[in-house]
């Protein structure tokens, strides 16, 4: 029995994806600094990040953050005795509680967004117009609609 034939990424395509693994280390690698530099784990900072965009329950963000339910209850645990999250009902259903983050916490989030040395450096270094191409193109790869 023949398995079908699959077709080799060309060199170019594997260059490429090498440089997105680069940027994407590079990325993680200036958010736990940030992060750090507020005390927080990379995972506490991508957790505020995702509730300074809006409040969400437990169990989306587990799914965004791509963990358990427990390790999310923790790290909102450890946020919410920072003073940086807190638990509310859920308006569209009360017995379901969110977390959101406090005026604190938007603060935090804001900080470690215009701390990440990769958004000043590398990508400040391109002009607006590749910077708006790089946007188009990713947001292409990602399937995201690019009529917005």
């Amino acid at each position: 029995m023949s398995t079908p034939h699959k077709t080799r990424p060309d060199a170019l395509t594997m260059e490429v994806v090498e440089l997105i693994g680069d940027v994407v280390a590079r990325f993680y690698s200036d958010y736990e600094d940030a992060a750090a530099e507020y005390a927080l784990t990379g995972a506490q900072a991508r957790l505020l990040n995702l509730l300074s965009l809006e409040p969400l329950p437990m169990r989306k963000l587990a799914h965004k953050l791509k963990c358990e339910p427990s390790n999310v209850t923790g790290i909102v645990d450890r946020l919410e005795g920072r003073g940086l999250v807190e638990r509310r009902p859920d308006p569209a259903d009360r017995r379901v509680k969110v977390a959101a983050v406090t005026d604190e916490g938007q603060r935090v989030a804001r900080d470690l967004r215009e701390g990440l040395r990769f958004a000043r450096e590398p990508l400040a270094g391109l002009s607006h117009q590749e910077r708006e191409s790089l946007r188009e193109l990713l947001r292409r790869m990602l399937g995201v609609d690019t009529a917005s």
